[in-house]
C-alpha cells in the first residue's frame, strides 16, 4: 500500500486504503442479535413498521459499536441515539404539518446547528449525523405511527444494542471482572505503548512509538472515564484500574524525556513495563521488576516511575484521579461558535439544504412515483459531508461505489430469497457485517445499502434499487459542489481551531513546568501534558485528513503541518524540562536554549501558516527558572 500511495494521488490513496485489525467478533454478534431479532419479533407480532424504525435505531447504532470499555459505549452510543431520536421527532410533525419550503427551511436550519456541533468531538459528530439523518428519515418515509411512538422504538432499537455491548463479554474478558476487559486492556495497551517506545529510544521508530503512546493514553483516558453514577471509581476493581492508568503517567513521562535525549537505554529498561502490562490485562501480580540504570535524571525518573507502579499494581496505590480536566460548557460552545463549527456548520447546512428541497422537488413532480422515499438523498447527503469519513473526493467514490454494489447484491437477494423471513434474515446478516465493514467506507456503504433496502421492502415499499444509485449520484454532485465553494466561513477552519488549540494548551503546559513552585503539583501537570498531547493528535489527525483532498482543498491548510511537528517538539521538550527539574530543580543550558529555539520557530512556522493572534501578540512564556 506504501508504494501505491506514492504511485497515485493522495485523495485517491486514501479511497482506496482500509483499516486492518483481527474481526471483532464481539460487535459480530451483537449485531447479528440486534436489528435482525427485532425485525422478526416486529413481524411475526403484526408491527413491521414498529420493527422497520427499531431495526434503523439498531443499525445507527452499530456504526458506532467500536472497541473500548463498556463505560465508552454508554456515552458513544447512547448520546448519538438520543439525539437521532429527537431528529425522528421533529422530523416526522414538520414532515406531516408544513409545506415543503417551510420543512426545507426547518430542516437546514438543523443542519446548520447538526453541523457547528459536530466540531466539538467524535460523540457530538456522531450525534450530529443521527440527528439529520433520522430527521430526513421521519419527514419522508411514510409510517402510521404518530412521531413521539417513532422516535420512541428508535430508541428501543439503539438501547438494545447497548444493553447487548453491556451484557455479553467481549473477546477481552480472560481473566477477573468481565465488565472492565474493554478498560484492562486499554490500561494494558498504554504500557506495551511505553515498552515499545523504549525499545525504540535512540532510533528512527522514536516519534512514531510517542504518537502511538500519545494514542493508548487517549485511549485508555476515554474507556476509564465514561458517564458513571458516582463521580469517582465505585468498586475494588475499578478502584485499581484507575490506579494502575496513574501509575503509567510517570513511567510515558520519563519515557518521553529519553526519547527526547536520543540515547539509547538498556534492553531491560523495557522488560518492566511490559510485565506490567501482562498483569493488567490477566489481572494478576506483577512479580519482581527489572530495574534500568540510574545514571541520568530520565532513567532515575523512570526507575521511581516503576517503583510507584509495582505498589499501585500490589494494592497499595490510590490515586484514582484519570488526570483530565473536563471541558466547560462555555469551552464546548467557543468550539461550536468558533471558525471550525461556523464553517463546518455552513457547509452541512447548505449539503443539507440543498439535497432536501432537490428531493423535495423530485418528490412533488412524481419521480419517486406514488411511494415517498425522498429521504435517501438528504440523508446520503449527511454522510457525504461528514469530514470524520475520510477527504471529501475520497468519501464520494467511496459511497457512490459502495450504493452501486449493495444496490446490485440487494437486487439480487430480492429476488432469490423468500419474503419476509428472507429478508429479515438479511438484515440480521448485515448487522453482524456492519463492525467488519466499518473499515472502509465504501464497504460500510454497501452493506447499510443492503439493510436499508432490505428494511423498506419489508415495510411494504417496492424495491427502489436503482433509484437509490440515481440518488446518491445526486447527492455526490452536490457534496462536491458545495464542498468547493469558496467564501463559506474561513477555509480550514476545522485544522485552524485544532490547531490554536493545541497552541494554547502547549504554552499552558509550558508555563505550568517552568513556573517556579508549580513543578511539584505533578497530578496538575500531568492534566495539562494529557491535555496538550491530546490536542496535538486531534490537529494533528485534522492536518493529515487535509492533506489528502483535492488540491484546491488542501492548499488552505498548507504550512500547518510543519506548525504541528513544531509544536510535538515543544511539548517533548517540555517533558524533559520537567523530568530534570523533577530530579534536581535546575535546567540545563541545553533545555532553555531548546526552548527558546522552539518558541522562535514556533512563531515564525505560525506566521507562514496564517496562525498569528488577532492582535499580533504570540504567547509569552517566560524562561527565567
Amino acid at each position: 500500500m506504501s508504494r501505491l500511495s506514492a504511485a497515485v494521488p493522495p485523495w485517491l490513496a486514501h479511497a482506496l486504503r482500509a483499516q486492518r485489525g483481527p474481526v471483532p467478533w464481539s460487535a459480530v454478534v451483537r449485531g447479528a442479535l440486534a436489528a435482525g431479532p427485532l425485525l422478526l419479533v416486529a413481524v411475526l407480532s403484526g408491527r413491521t413498521s414498529v420493527g422497520v424504525v427499531a431495526a434503523l435505531g439498531a443499525m445507527l447504532a452499530g456504526i458506532n459499536d467500536r472497541p473500548g470499555s463498556r463505560r465508552a459505549a454508554v456515552r458513544r452510543l447512547g448520546v448519538p441515539a438520543l439525539a437521532g431520536a429527537g431528529g425522528l421527532l421533529v422530523g416526522s410533525y414538520a414532515g406531516q404539518q408544513v409545506g415543503a419550503v417551510t420543512l426545507t427551511l426547518l430542516l437546514t436550519l438543523l443542519g446548520l446547528l447538526a453541523g457547528a456541533v459536530s466540531a466539538v468531538g467524535p460523540v457530538a459528530s456522531g450525534a450530529g449525523t443521527q440527528l439529520l439523518v433520522a430527521a430526513s428519515i421521519g419527514a419522508g418515509m411514510p409510517l402510521p405511527e404518530p412521531g413521539w411512538q417513532r422516535a420512541l422504538f428508535f430508541v428501543g432499537g439503539a438501547g438494545w444494542l447497548l444493553v447487548l455491548r453491556l451484557a455479553l463479554p467481549t473477546s477481552g474478558a480472560t481473566a477477573g471482572d468481565y465488565r472492565f476487559d474493554g478498560e484492562r486492556d486499554a490500561v494494558g495497551g498504554v504500557y506495551d505503548a511505553v515498552a515499545a517506545l523504549l525499545e525504540a529510544v535512540g532510533g528512527p521508530d522514536a516519534p512514531a512509538r510517542r504518537v502511538a503512546l500519545t494514542a493508548a493514553l487517549d485511549h485508555a483516558q476515554d474507556a476509564l472515564g465514561g458517564p458513571r453514577l458516582r463521580r469517582y471509581a465505585s468498586s475494588a476493581a475499578e478502584r485499581r484500574l484507575h490506579a494502575q492508568y496513574a501509575a503509567a503517567l510517570p513511567l510515558a513521562e520519563a519515557a518521553t524525556a529519553l526519547a527526547w535525549a536520543g540515547e539509547a537505554v538498556p534492553a531491560r529498561a523495557a522488560e518492566g513495563p511490559r510485565r506490567l502490562a501482562v498483569a493488567v490485562r490477566t489481572s494478576t501480580h506483577t512479580g519482581p521488576l527489572p530495574a534500568p540504570a540510574r545514571s541520568a535524571p530520565a532513567l532515575r525518573a523512570l526507575d521511581d516511575a516503576l517503583l510507584h507502579a509495582a505498589d499501585a499494581f500490589d494494592g497499595g496505590g490510590d490515586d484514582n484521579a484519570l488526570h483530565t480536566r473536563r471541558r466547560t460548557a462555555a469551552s464546548l460552545a467557543r468550539t461550536a461558535l468558533g471558525s471550525g463549527g461556523r464553517e463546518y456548520g455552513l457547509r452541512v447546512a447548505l449539503c443539507f439544504g440543498a439535497a432536501v428541497a432537490v428531493a423535495q422537488a423530485l418528490h412533488h413532480a412524481r419521480w419517486y412515483g406514488n411511494h415517498s422515499h425522498w429521504y435517501w438523498l438528504p440523508a446520503t447527503a449527511v454522510f457525504l459531508v461528514k469530514p470524520d469519513l475520510g477527504p471529501l473526493v475520497s468519501r464520494v467514490i467511496c459511497r457512490a461505489a459502495g450504493t452501486v454494489l449493495g444496490a446490485v447484491l440487494f437486487a439480487g437477494f430480492a429476488a432469490l430469497l423468500p419474503r419476509p423471513a428472507g429478508l429479515v434474515a438479511l438484515v440480521a446478516l448485515c448487522g453482524a457485517l456492519i463492525p467488519v465493514a466499518t473499515r472502509h467506507f465504501a464497504a460500510q456503504t454497501a452493506v447499510v445499502t443492503v439493510l436499508v433496502l432490505s428494511l423498506v421492502m419489508v415495510g411494504g415499499e417496492p424495491g427502489a434499487s436503482w433509484s437509490r444509485i440515481g440518488e446518491t449520484l445526486l447527492a455526490c454532485a452536490i457534496v462536491l459542489l458545495v464542498g468547493h465553494l469558496p467564501a463559506l466561513g474561513q477555509r480550514g477552519g476545522g485544522v485552524r481551531a485544532r490547531l490554536t488549540r493545541a497552541t494554547e494548551a502547549a504554552h499552558t503546559y509550558l508555563a505550568h513546568v517552568l513556573d517556579d513552585g508549580t513543578t511539584d503539583d505533578r497530578a496538575g501537570r500531568w492534566a495539562l501534558r494529557r491535555e496538550a498531547y491530546r490536542a496535538l493528535a486531534e490537529a494533528r489527525a485534522a492536518i493529515d485528513l487535509a492533506a489528502a483532498e483535492l488540491p484546491a482543498l488542501a492548499r488552505h491548510a498548507e504550512g500547518t503541518d510543519e506548525v504541528a511537528a513544531t509544536l510535538e517538539r515543544l511539548v517533548d521538550t517540555t517533558t524533559a524540562c520537567a523530568v530534570q527539574l523533577d530530579d534536581n530543580g535546575r535546567l540545563t543550558p541545553q533545555h532553555t536554549e531548546r526552548i527558546a529555539e522552539l518558541l522562535d520557530e514556533l512563531a515564525e512556522a505560525r506566521e507562514r501558516a496564517g496562525l498569528v493572534a488577532k492582535d499580533g501578540q504570540e504567547p509569552t512564556v517566560s524562561l527565567a527558572g
